[in-house]
């Protein structure tokens, strides 16, 4: 199988099931969005995988980039009756919350807001948690004007919550201080 098909050589691509659309639809756009915050995961997992105390975070991390998967899947197939793909489901969105509850429950309550930043590996997730964010703003648009599985946009306002608590675990992890907000 050939890696270049030439489909897509006047700005449009096919969804699953087979309609062409303008590749800066919105739908294309968000799961190009899904597709670079599963790339920066996995810069992210080449920090976590080289350190031991690390290694709940990187199995979380794994999990995740197979989800994301599922979610690139489910977007790119606007007949949400089909059962012939994967969808995100409320299993995915329960696996992210049981993750930030299991995380959290060893940090600091917190008494300011925090900047991004501390270690490369905190300062990574805060990238991915800004990234997804800009894909839930792709995904409520679906949302209003078009049909689409809500358990997209659950599960990725709990991903980006998930991956600011990441972010403080790493940074306890490697003894790094969070950066307290100071407002002037």
């Amino acid at each position: 199988m050939k890696i270049y098909t030439k489909t897509g050589d006047n700005g449009e691509t096919s969804l699953f099931n087979g309609d062409r659309v303008r590749k800066d639809n919105t739908r294309i756009i968000t799961y190009g969005v899904i597709d670079e915050v599963n790339s920066h995961i996995g810069l992210l997992l080449t920090y976590t995988n080289r350190e031991e105390k690390f290694r709940e975070i990187s199995e979380i991390l794994s999990k995740i980039q197979n989800q994301l998967f599922v979610l690139g899947s489910d977007l790119a197939n606007p007949d949400t009756k089909s059962k012939d793909y994967p969808r995100i489901n409320n299993e995915d969105v329960v696996f992210i919350e049981n993750s930030i509850d299991k995380l959290d429950k060893n940090l600091e309550p917190l008494k300011s807001f925090i900047l991004p930043g501390g270690s490369i590996e905190s300062s990574y997730c805060h990238i991915i948690r800004t990234i997804i964010r800009r894909a839930e703003v792709n995904i409520v648009n679906l949302l209003i004007n078009n049909e689409i599985n809500k358990s997209c946009l659950i599960f990725l306002n709990r991903l980006s919550d998930l991956f600011f608590v990441i972010s403080r675990v790493v940074n306890k992890l490697k003894n790094i201080q969070d950066i307290p907000w100071k407002p002037s």
